[in-house]
């Protein structure tokens, strides 16, 4: 009897011990994720405002910038946050291992370098009308989009400075400075924009105008935070040569980081392209359009998570602490399904309506209700595969990730659509259980290689890196077994 009242303690200890565990953690994780996610939807707001007021011109104007902002975000602005995807590798371990004159350099090495990257895309942008009259867009539009993108190269590189910024933040888990900044952004570039607009009746090009200058306000407002608080003292550090040193490195992570973004992103515009080849394009479109902006508003939750666990365990593989990354992907997991569960209810309880909210078509809002299910699906992955990508770009594998999400959607999830949507006739249908098979399969590849990693091997492999290597195997372990 009193061995059986000793082992039960002992497990009622272990359970509290675990326990109180979780909670540290799921504050820890609550702390960044939260705040990064009213970030991305401020963020998000941006576009949404421009949309707006756009489209209370005439429908050429929003036709044309519809159309300019799909095409900005694909060949630009998203290949710039994916590249700066590898500041989560380098800066969040840089700062777990308190090497903090690192940290700083890898920012700055990370501007230069995404820079150098506007340069070809601001080339591809002057060439947007030649290009959307070859694949069969209507002329004017055509020419009113490039001109609605010429004006967003300023924003294209104040995004150069500012995505980096954003990871500079993150990964030191100071995120308070990005929601004033963003929030602040979206006040200024909602008069703006009104005022350039309607006021001064720029029209269209006065959005992108606002749009711009938002950006650039976005980056001086962080960089005063930067240069000004004390919440920064350790990582600010002067401009340095080194800075171009690492330019190389940098890229061996930024490249397949913004692949990892990217792939998926192009697949399901590829496949909303496709929408256009059916019998009623409109219709299939417009259906096709709607999954896509709502899929994108819910991962702005996701991305929250995503980024709080590439912070968490970036840092503490820097830190030199492998047993505690695997509690922090469990944690990461758990609130991804928490969060995954609540959105996919309210979708599903309200399937029947929320399609008025973009459209007064009786057909578009039934034809949305019966996409709901596998809607909700894909954001059920989406927020599974946005914590393990976030594992990911912290541990530093972003080609494997690279690679996943090559063979999960061009291999197998845009073949699955092409042929249940064309040759089986399911339509837009077909087309988005590609989608959906194609997450499915990324997040099952995503989640065995994350449950296969050896955290301490990769801990000795990010001390390494920190300290350029002038650490041995056994330093780092001894290291790592006293901490």
């Amino acid at each position: 009897m009193k061995e059986a009242a000793m082992e039960e303690s002992s497990n009622n200890w272990g359970w509290t011990k675990t326990r109180v565990k979780l909670m540290v953690e799921m504050k820890k994780m609550s702390n960044i994720a939260g705040p990064m996610v009213a970030t991305s939807v401020l963020q998000y707001l941006l576009q949404v405002v421009s949309m707006m007021m756009v489209g209370h011109l005439n429908q050429l104007s929003l036709s044309s910038v519809a159309i300019a902002t799909s095409l900005t975000n694909v060949s630009g602005f998203s290949i710039l946050s994916g590249m700066a995807g590898g500041l989560e590798t380098l800066c969040g371990q840089a700062y777990g291992a308190e090497q903090f004159e690192k940290f700083g350099i890898y920012t700055y090495t990370a501007i230069i370098s995404l820079t150098m990257v506007c340069a070809p895309i601001t080339i591809i942008w002057f060439f947007f009308d030649k290009i959307l009259i070859l694949i069969g867009q209507d002329t004017t539009i055509s020419h009113e989009a490039r001109t609605y993108a010429l004006w967003l190269i300023p924003a294209l590189f104040a995004s150069a400075i500012l995505k980096p910024l954003t990871r500079f933040f993150q990964t030191q888990s100071l995120i308070s400075p990005m929601i004033i900044s963003s929030f602040m952004v979206l006040c200024f570039h909602g008069v703006t924009c009104w005022t350039l607009v309607f006021k001064l009746g720029l029209g269209h090009i006065g959005a992108a105008i606002s749009f711009s200058l938002g950006a650039w306000l976005n980056v001086m407002l962080l960089l005063s935070f930067v240069k000004y608080s004390s919440a920064c003292d350790k990582t600010r550090v002067p401009f340095s040569k080194k800075a171009f040193l690492g330019i190389r490195e940098f890229f061996g992570l930024a490249v397949p980081s913004a692949a990892m973004v990217c792939l998926k992103w192009w697949a399901c515009e590829l496949l909303v392209l496709l929408a256009g080849l059916f019998p009623n394009p409109k219709l299939e479109t417009s259906v096709l359009s709607i999954c896509l902006t709502i899929s994108t508003l819910h991962f702005t939750i996701s991305y929250g998570l995503g980024a709080a666990a590439s912070t968490r365990v970036s840092n503490e593989l820097g830190a030199g602490n492998p047993k505690t990354i695997r509690f922090s992907v469990c944690t990461a997991m758990f609130l991804a399904i928490t969060e995954a569960a609540i959105i996919t209810t309210i979708l599903l309880g309200c399937r029947n309506v929320f399609g008025y909210a973009y459209t007064n078509d009786s057909v578009v809002v039934h034809y949305v209700a019966v996409m709901t299910p596998l809607l909700c699906a894909s954001i059920f992955t989406d927020s599974l595969q946005a914590v393990l990508s976030g594992v990911a770009r912290g541990s530093g594998w972003q080609h494997i990730g690279a690679y996943v999400n090559l063979g999960a959607f061009y291999v197998i999830g845009v073949p699955v659509g092409i042929v249940l949507g064309f040759i089986s006739h399911f339509r837009s249908k077909g087309l988005w259980v590609g989608i959906v098979v194609g997450s499915i399969f990324q997040t099952l590849f995503l989640f065995i290689i994350t449950a296969l990693t050896n955290w301490k091997k990769q801990a000795m492999m990010a001390r390494g890196r920190i300290f350029d290597a002038t650490y041995s195997d056994e330093s780092v372990t001894n290291h790592m077994t006293n901490g």
